[in-house]
């Protein structure tokens, strides 16, 4: 028996009552796990199945690589939060999607996986910019970010500063808020104004379609649009 804490990042149902659960887990990082019966009438469980739900799992015995882990129990963890409001939940179901396709190669990772912690705490306390700090966080991590230098604009495809703009849409402002969150140490206390907080998740967007091999804009990003307007 091996138990472990992973964030669900994605699931997809399997016949009536199964699952496919697709996570990170501090042990192994990225991990699919199949989930019997958990669509059943009878299981209370179900409701586990929320994006970014910090889950405990057990499985009952070693796979091969090419055998998917079938859990024998599975909990909240407890440091569980419960998202209600709808904001919160948007950002969630939009975090975890852009997770579940940039971690699917990662190994263990306890850094990232500290962040996704931070970021679920930051959401609690209603913290709606917390997402876009993350993803600038991660692009950190991933040794991507650009380099602070003192010209007017980034380039997106090269990550440096210059003194000539390169691409339209990283202008001036945006070029200072990627400044803005290069300098600031904790980017969670960095709060922007909504006009500010859509441009700048544009700019992330094209920066991840240049730097991270196979990007593409998650589809939950049209509700997080649809919220903040």
């Amino acid at each position: 028996m091996h138990t472990q804490n992973c964030f669900l990042l994605s699931y997809l149902k399997y016949g009536d009552n199964d699952a496919i659960l697709h996570c990170f887990s501090l042990d192994n990082g990225f991990q699919s796990f199949f989930a019997k019966g958990i669509y059943a009438a009878k299981n209370k469980k179900k409701p586990y199945l929320f994006p970014l739900n910090l889950l405990s799992i057990t499985i009952s015995k070693a796979v091969s690589e090419n055998q998917i882990a079938r859990i024998s129990k599975i909990e909240l963890a407890p440091d569980h939060y419960d998202f209600e409001e709808v904001t919160m939940n948007a950002i969630l179901f939009f975090t975890a999607d852009f997770l579940h396709q940039v971690l699917r190669q990662e190994g263990k990772n306890q850094i990232i996986f500290n962040e996704i912690e931070t970021i679920r705490k930051e959401i609690s306390i209603q913290n709606y910019d917390a997402y876009l700090v993350f993803i600038f966080k991660f692009l950190s991590i991933s040794g991507v970010a650009p380099l602070y230098e003192d010209k007017k604009f980034l380039n997106p495809e090269t990550g440096l500063f210059e003194n000539e703009i390169s691409h339209s849409f990283f202008n001036e402002k945006i070029s200072h808020l990627w400044k803005q969150f290069l300098i600031t140490p904790n980017g969670y206390q960095i709060r922007l104004k909504r006009n500010d907080r859509s441009s700048f998740l544009d700019s992330l967007m094209i920066y991840c379609q240049f730097h991270l091999t196979g990007f593409y804009i998650p589809n939950s990003l049209a509700v997080v649009r649809q919220i903040f307007e």
